[in-house]
């Protein structure tokens, strides 16, 4: 009896290890696949679709509402149903293939990237993801690509009717736990464009280009970012526009007095800000 008792425990013992949804927390939906066993009975063990009705094919039982139960609920009601017609049946219930955990992802700050949307389990560029398994909010940010042109301290995400607090911005620059939540089944992400958060370099500079703005970035980061000044570039010649509401300011910068060590007139960036470096005069 000790023998067959430890046989009976090392079984589930596996089926937890190898059950691919941890019952406790999974909830079944429409499109999932289960595979439902009967203890001792292998002519009623199947494996089943839920439908778009949210009813699974059970066997002696017919149709059997399994959507919104967790395989522990759907197990408690085949072992009461089959009881009519199994002596003690033990069932067990495992959700093979997760089809309804569906997320979805809009805004103009998500990477365009077909690529990047089917890693993360969606089809072309379409905004609808089907994720596989349980998954936080910072595991889905980083199946979606670049984030470059994101603007995450007003980006949100929705569930039901209401908008969680999340903090987008501190979990993707510093890691925060605290903001990394669990997703769950349609949930709403919504990441707008931060192109008002970006920094353009544009004159006598080896790479005029735009890029992010970054907390603590200064006249000479753009520069530099933007490949250093030209041959023909004046670099005590430099000017940041900002649009301070509404109204253009325009901040003259010594970037060669930075390099030869006077740091104090550097200059401090914000979002937005346009970076001119101009040219010499020859």
């Amino acid at each position: 009896m000790v023998t067959k008792a430890w046989s009976v425990g090392a079984l589930l013992f596996m089926f937890i290890l190898v059950s691919p949804v941890r019952s406790e927390a999974y909830i079944i939906g429409d499109e999932d696949v289960l595979q439902i066993s009967v203890w001792g009975n292998q002519e009623l063990s199947v494996q089943v679709p839920v439908r778009p009705d949210g009813m699974i094919s059970a066997p002696l039982l017919g149709d059997v509402m399994a959507r919104g139960l967790t395989p522990q609920e759907l197990k408690t009601a085949l072992e009461r149903g089959m009881s009519r017609f199994v002596k003690a049946p033990v069932v067990s219930v495992m959700v093979t293939a997760v089809n309804s955990f569906k997320v979805y992802v809009f805004g103009e700050g998500i990477s365009r990237n077909p690529a990047a949307v089917q890693a993360a389990g969606g089809t072309g560029t379409s905004g609808m993801l089907t994720l596989r398994k349980n998954t936080s909010l910072l595991q889905l940010l980083a199946q979606l690509g670049s984030l470059k042109d994101a603007d995450l301290k007003n980006a949100y995400l929705v569930r039901g009717k209401k908008k969680v607090a999340a903090d987008f911005a501190a979990l993707v620059a510093m890691g925060e736990n605290a903001e990394n939540i669990q997703l769950a089944a349609d949930d709403v992400i919504y990441i707008p464009a931060g192109f008002d958060q970006r920094i353009r370099i544009i004159g006598a500079v080896r790479t005029p280009m735009t890029i992010s703005y970054a907390d603590g970035m200064t006249a000479l980061d753009a520069v530099l970012s933007a490949g250093g000044f030209t041959e023909f570039a004046s670099q005590n010649g430099v000017t940041v526009v900002r649009n301070e509401a509404g109204t253009v300011r325009s901040i003259d910068v010594k970037l060669k007095d930075v390099m030869n060590g006077n740091v104090k007139k550097n200059v401090a960036l914000q979002p937005g800000d346009i970076v001119m470096v101009h040219s010499g005069i020859f």
